[in-house]
């Protein structure tokens, strides 16, 4: 179980006795992505979906999860009705697209919850956050809210961003920190004041393109954008040459101790985040994961686990011709996503296994074997053109 970021025994039982107030200001970027809250659910949902649509490269995209423990559920007001008696748990956080789905300001929250992870996909965005786990032994700790708010958060304004982008007809380019810094003033303006205390790592990964603005007939170049605080990981892989062409580093105070958003820590998004530009090409695979992948599978792992799945779905016969399956196309990436999700469980779960975790453990002076129980959250995304 990683760590939040306290300094110290004195400091854990002081900062916990009270509610966090913070004094936040107004930003430049708040007002543009407040309005569409305020629209979400409108007759205009379909309007921006057709406007998404014409974005030049897309993402296929597939989900793999495993939870070490069942989430915690919601606290108020982030509850929802219970799916059959009021027997049932208030929080049915997990059912994410139907009525009894927990809400925020009126909205679904996006995304699914694994554990204190959450993880999102669409078309143009994917996201991991790790929520820390030591919060589940406070009172009003609620790693997993946190995780899924600041996702939520993050992904209506990286929305707002696109549509923005495509209305004004020009190239355009994203501040993905501002966009992050957005999500994590909305989610303490949603916790703090109820005292719902946690923190989380955060990680994502925008496809947008690159276009001459000079020239209208070149054809646009996909191009992804990626925002990184903490501990989690997205990892750029392009299949065909079996080869890692970007992956992020991991954000540290300490061994164990990640950078992360939330309650006692220190770290924003402004001050902390780093974004990168990697140009992508068509074929490539963009993942994003929680720590419980790479703590339990070295880089090369992780390569052959997800070649190897693509390979296999290529082969593999029916469902539909056979060109559409090349490259991992038309349901590839799930199989990808939930393969790799399993070979990191297989070692999660050995006690004597040999896992980077453990190595890292024995460098710092810790006596450490097996691999690290934890949660495991991918979301794997295949880049295609947007025909």
């Amino acid at each position: 179980m990683r760590t939040s970021h306290f300094p110290t025994p004195v400091a854990i039982s002081r900062s916990l006795s009270r509610p966090r107030q913070r004094q936040l200001q107004d930003p430049l970027w708040r007002g543009r992505y407040e309005r569409r809250f305020s629209a979400d659910s409108s007759p205009g949902t379909s309007d921006r979906q057709k406007k998404l649509s014409k974005l030049p490269f897309r993402f296929e995209t597939g989900i793999g999860l495993f939870a070490k423990r069942q989430p915690r559920p919601f606290p108020p007001p982030f509850t929802s009705p219970p799916s059959a008696s009021f027997s049932d748990p208030l929080s049915t956080h997990h059912r994410s697209r139907d009525r009894r789905g927990a809400f925020v300001n009126g909205e679904l929250i996006k995304g699914l919850t694994n554990g204190d992870d959450a993880v999102y996909a669409s078309d143009f965005f994917i996201c991991a956050n790790d929520g820390v786990g030591a919060w589940a032994m406070r009172p009003r700790g609620h790693a997993g809210l946190w995780s899924r708010l600041i996702l939520h958060f993050w992904v209506a304004a990286v929305e707002e961003d696109v549509l923005r982008s495509l209305s004004a007809g020009t190239p355009h380019t994203p501040d993905p920190k501002s966009m992050l810094q957005y999500a994590y003033e909305r989610t303490l303006d949603a916790t703090v004041s109820l005292d719902w205390q946690g923190t989380t790592t955060a990680c994502g990964a925008q496809l947008h393109y690159r276009a001459s603005s000079d020239n209208p007939s070149v054809n646009p170049l996909p191009l992804l954008l990626v925002t990184n605080l903490g501990d989690c990981q997205v990892m750029v892989l392009r299949p065909r040459n079996k080869e890692v062409i970007f992956k992020t580093k991991e954000q540290w105070h300490w061994f164990d101790c990640p950078r992360q958003l939330g309650t006692n820590s220190p770290d924003t998004p402004k001050d902390n985040a780093v974004v990168d530009t990697i140009d992508l090409e068509v074929g490539d695979v963009v993942l994003a994961m929680s720590d419980g992948v790479i703590d339990n599978l070295w880089e090369h792992e992780i390569v052959e686990s997800v070649v190897k799945s693509i390979r296999s779905w290529e082969s593999e016969k029916g469902g539909g011709l056979k060109e559409d399956r090349i490259g991992g196309r038309n349901g590839g990436m799930k199989v990808a996503a939930e393969e790799l999700v399993a070979a990191a469980r297989v070692i999660a779960m050995d006690p004597f296994a040999e896992s980077p975790f453990m190595e890292q453990a024995i460098e710092e002076g810790l006596a450490s074997e097996g691999g690290k129980l934890d949660d495991i959250s991918v979301v794997a995304a295949l880049c295609v053109e947007n025909k």
